[in-house]
């Protein structure tokens, strides 16, 4: 993207619907970041709340029920840039537990235009992550402990994501995975 390019998509309105969107939603501070343009029509939308996918043939009325998928959700989000656009691959987080998290299926966004999207997720996600560490279960796979700032909470929520579901059923790795946390908790300093 050109430096004109980029000047002017800084200052481009958002299409009506994306405005659409964002003015129907319950939080009142809710602004526009950037978005992109579909390759099958619609807009894929970072908010200050998260990231939205638009369609294109939205009925105003109806504006109130686009999703919004929460920037402390998004356990990961991979950018493929291509002539004519990209690929924005991005992997749901979901609690099944009280201080478990699984991946849930990846979406597949093709972009047509992306602008600052891209970019803009990146930097969103990451301002959320205030400590990730990975460490090994006795199986030989692994567990992530997560620490994140989840708006509107004072304290950071910490997390464990196995990289196998299975292993969520597992005695011996459950048991590792609640005294890593507990460690991580007992050791986490809030300045940070």
């Amino acid at each position: 993207m050109t430096l004109i390019e980029r000047v002017r998509a800084r200052f481009a309105r958002p299409p009506e619907p994306v405005r659409a969107v964002v003015a129907a939603s319950p939080d009142a501070d809710e602004r526009v970041l950037a978005w992109g343009v579909l390759a099958d029509g619609g807009w894929l939308v970072a908010t200050s709340r998260g990231l939205r996918s638009v369609p294109a043939d939205l009925d105003l009325p109806a504006a109130g029920k686009v999703a919004v998928l929460p920037w402390h959700e998004v356990g990961t989000a991979r950018w493929a840039a291509a002539r004519d656009g990209g690929t924005l691959t991005v992997t749901p987080l979901a609690e099944v537990e009280p201080g478990v998290q699984a991946r849930l299926a990846a979406r597949k966004y093709v972009l047509r235009e992306a602008g600052e999207l891209p970019r803009t997720l990146r930097s969103r996600v990451d301002r959320t992550v205030v400590h990730s560490q990975r460490h090994p279960l006795p199986n030989g796979s692994s567990v992530l402990l997560v620490a994140r700032r989840v708006p509107g909470q004072a304290a950071r929520e910490w997390t464990v994501v196995f990289d196998d579901d299975a292993d969520r059923d597992d005695p011996v790795a459950r048991e590792t995975a609640r005294e890593r946390l507990a460690a991580a908790l007992a050791a986490d300093d809030p300045s940070r």
